[in-house]
């Protein structure tokens, strides 16, 4: 019986690799982090780019994935329970809040991104569908920490001066995210931006994910910095209502 393709396995550390992160990387930067020779490293890439799994950046010369491996990611999920019940109350949490709307579901220590709806608005927006977000510094993440949907390595990074990496701290703010039922991120993962969670639970009452609003801290939150309520009412309704789509019992 034979054994794994390496170079399929190299192709694949890189799609990961490149799935992980929040911007481009360059073909060193890839190299480096999988500890593959250049040339090696160049012949993947470019066969990836043939096949539409990864895009290369004009200006820069940088990989990011392609469009076509992100086709394949939308197929999947159009499958998905989760994203199939949520559609219709996402679209209408955005509406009502005038905020972006996305759920989540965790992935290998982080949170991917199943659905997202854009903000009712015409300022650009980029599309989050596939993306991963860390568990620690995203609402989202903390909801599924919190309720023990998934699990944080044990070294933080840090995103921001405000990015909760103390793990008694973050372990302190998920018994708050238990207590009142929603998790909320200010400037923890992109400095300006905030964002509120609630989770989804399934049969069984069980956590299946979470479903969250973000946008600019002063949308979010009030003159306190606080998250706004009548945002976070919104929020955990349809978060209920998902919920019993679900199968879930009234909570």
């Amino acid at each position: 019986m034979t054994g794994p393709v390496q170079s399929i396995e190299r192709a694949a550390a890189i799609l990961r690799l490149l799935a992980g992160g929040p911007r481009r990387l360059g073909l060193g930067e890839v190299a480096a982090s999988l500890g593959l020779a250049k040339g090696t490293a160049h012949g993947i890439l470019r066969t990836l780019q043939h096949v539409d799994f990864v895009e290369q950046d004009a200006a820069t010369g940088k990989y990011q994935l392609g469009a076509a491996l992100l086709h394949l990611g939308t197929s999947y999920l159009d499958v998905n329970e989760l994203r199939s019940r949520s559609l219709n109350w996402a679209d209408a949490l955005a509406a009502r809040s005038g905020e972006a709307v996305r759920l989540g579901t965790p992935l290998e220590g982080n949170v991917l991104i199943v659905h997202h709806v854009f903000r009712p608005d015409d300022t650009f927006q980029t599309l989050d569908v596939g993306s991963l977000l860390p568990l620690h510094a995203s609402s989202l993440g903390k909801v599924l920490l919190a309720f023990g949907t998934a699990t944080v390595e044990p070294a933080l990074d840090a995103y921001t001066p405000h990015t909760l990496v103390d793990s008694e701290q973050l372990g302190r703010a998920l018994v708050q995210v238990r207590e009142v039922g929603w998790a909320s991120e200010i400037q923890e993962m992109s400095m300006g931006e905030a964002g509120i969670a609630a989770p989804i639970r399934g049969h069984g009452g069980l956590v299946v994910g979470a479903v969250g609003m973000s946008g600019p801290v002063e949308r979010i939150c009030d003159s306190r910095g606080h998250p706004r309520p009548g945002l976070i009412t919104l929020l955990r309704d349809a978060a209920r209502a998902i919920s019993r789509d679900l199968g879930a019992a009234r909570w």
